[in-house]
């Protein structure tokens, strides 16, 4: 890979970082560093610090996605090329389509997957199967007869290891039938075209071991994903366009909408027990590292074309997804110093841990400023505001600069109704994240506090299906970000009403978190935002068409 490039990243990271410590040592600096409240404004400074790492890397995989998506002929190819025509090359090779299951309804799993499967038939052998991981016999029995002829149905009596001993237990028995294996999850949707796509340039280059597609939201109904996603969807193009520029054969696993090389990963990606014996939760990363270690290149394909998953119907299930998630990503600490792992790989490690490790950091500060403010702490108004605007756009930097590259493109506004509905659709948008991200930030902190303090975590079954929640569900689940923010603001009018409105975009959406969760699960509110066509997707458009 361009080590220039590489060079770049992290100069701009290292920037992107040390501007913003610049600004807070300014905001923190009437008084003198020793002045009044040092002890306080040092706390803050030390956890803002330990936050800006991962606003510099947003800044360099936004700026990087954005110049490609904008100058490049082919985004997908300059970011990965390879030789040959990736659209018309005949399959040469046997491929396994394995869809991982647990507790999941065969009505939803099994249409996408025979629809796939049939728009394959004719351009090679393609052969479906199901792994599953239910536990229950009823369900397991539902699923077995749900079965269709034609596909394979696996079932394991006991769920080792999780989804990646259910897909190594797979690869055990069949990888060297199906030398290349496309995986899904229940939820996933790839099209025929997307995964001949992929078979091709697994085929064009044997060194390749991964090639992960980009996966955006399925059109949904419900408020939360239907927001969600389309910010997700614009950030995450420019994010992985940009992280594949610098990264290349070096790149990330997400674990589905992926092919893999069978045997090699078999050979090469069997995860042992961390040292106090638990199993890794987050295994995709991990994988990938090990992959790359072995000498094969783990490549994203950073086209949006043809590849799409669920996103959780409501804000308990993304709350508990992300719990999930943050318990299997800190795991990785104790495998950075894992032996015979690239620089690259273990790189890939430390991106996921910070992640989710800046969250009590965010409370910290958030807290930490009320405090001060409370006391009569001050701070210079110049660079108070320049930090206010700066901190969030490093932060959104990658959905900032998806959403412009549309709204500069008449042809990809078109997708999205016009350059008017996309804007309605990014400003409702980009008001649900601040409600969003408000209270996402602590409720990950508790859930750190809560692996701190011994609780085990678990790879649960999860509801797909969209519901309504509650007042009294929102209520129990909510009551302590209720009150943390009702605490936080008040120290912030203690101070001023210039504290309050500095502090409100970062935090209101803690005291509105109850009526927040109610909301973006409301049918009637649904129903709304899908009849006005806010915050539809290109798929969900072209359906009504």
């Amino acid at each position: 890979m361009n080590r220039p490039i590489r060079l770049l990243f992290f100069l701009i990271v290292a920037a992107t970082a040390l501007g913003l410590l610049a600004l807070m040592v300014a905001v923190l600096a009437p008084g003198g560093v020793l002045g009044g409240w040092a002890v306080l404004k040092l706390l803050v400074l030390l956890a803002f610090a330990g936050v800006v790492p991962w606003l510099g890397i947003c800044v360099g995989n936004a700026l990087f996605g954005f110049a490609v998506l904008l100058f490049a002929r082919d985004p997908p190819r300059a970011v990965l090329p390879v030789a040959g025509d990736i659209s018309i090359a005949p399959i040469a090779t046997p491929v396994a389509i394995a869809v991982t299951i647990r507790n999941e309804p065969m009505e939803l799993v099994l249409p996408p997957l025979l629809a796939l499967l049939d728009a394959l038939r004719g351009h090679g052998a393609f052969t479906g199967f199901i792994l599953s991981d239910t536990q229950d016999p009823a369900l397991a029995a539902a699923e077995a007869a749900a079965v269709p002829p034609g596909l394979r149905y696996r079932r394991r009596s006991h769920n080792t290891g999780f989804k990646a001993g259910n897909v190594m237990d797979f690869l055990d028995q069949h990888a060297d039938a199906f030398p290349l294996t496309v995986m899904l999850d229940a939820d996933s949707v790839m099209t025929a075209p997307a995964v001949l796509r992929l078979v091709r340039i697994m085929q064009a280059d044997p060194r390749m071991g991964i090639v992960q597609h980009l996966t955006v939201g399925k059109p949904a109904a419900a408020a939360f994903p239907r927001l969600f996603q389309f910010g997700m969807r614009a950030g995450m193009r420019v994010w992985a366009t940009g992280q594949a520029l610098w990264q290349g054969a070096d790149g990330p696993y997400w674990g589905h909408n992926a092919i893999l090389r069978s045997a090699a990963f078999r050979d090469h990606c069997k995860l042992a027990p961390l040292p106090d014996g638990s199993t890794i939760l987050s295994h995709d990363q991990v994988e990938a590292a090990m992959l790359r270690a072995a000498g094969y290149k783990v490549c994203v394909w950073a086209g949006e074309d043809g590849s799409l998953e669920a996103n959780p119907p409501a804000l308990p299930e993304f709350l508990h997804r992300d719990s999930r998630w943050l318990a299997g990503n800190l795991q990785y600490r104790h495998l950075l110093v894992q032996p015979g792992w690239t620089a690259m790989g273990r790189w890939q490690l430390v991106q996921a841990i910070l992640l989710f490790a800046g969250a009590p950091l965010y409370t910290a500060i958030l807290i930490l400023a009320a405090v001060l403010a409370a006391g009569g702490g001050t701070a210079a108004s110049g660079p108070l505001l320049a930090l206010g605007l700066a901190w969030p756009l490093a932060l959104y930097a990658p959905k900032l600069l998806g959403y412009a590259e549309i709204l500069l493109s008449a042809r990809q506004a078109r997708r999205y109704g016009g350059r008017g509905m996309f804007l309605l659709g990014a400003l409702a948008e980009i008001g649900f994240t601040l409600l969003l991200d408000a209270l996402a930030t602590p409720h990950k902190t508790l859930a750190m506090l809560r692996l701190a303090f011994g609780a085990k975590p678990g790879w649960l079954p999860q509801n797909r299906s969209d519901r309504g929640v509650s007042w009294l569900e929102a209520a129990r689940m909510f009551w302590p970000h209720t009150l943390l923010g009702l605490g936080v603001f008040s120290g912030f009018a203690a101070g001023s009403w210039t504290a309050v409105a500095w502090a409100a975009p970062f935090a209101i959406g803690l005291p509105l978190a109850i009526p927040f969760c109610v909301l973006t699960a409301s049918p009637a509110f649904s129903r709304g935002l899908q009849r006005l066509g806010v915050a539809a997707t290109p798929e969900e458009r072209a359906c009504e068409d």
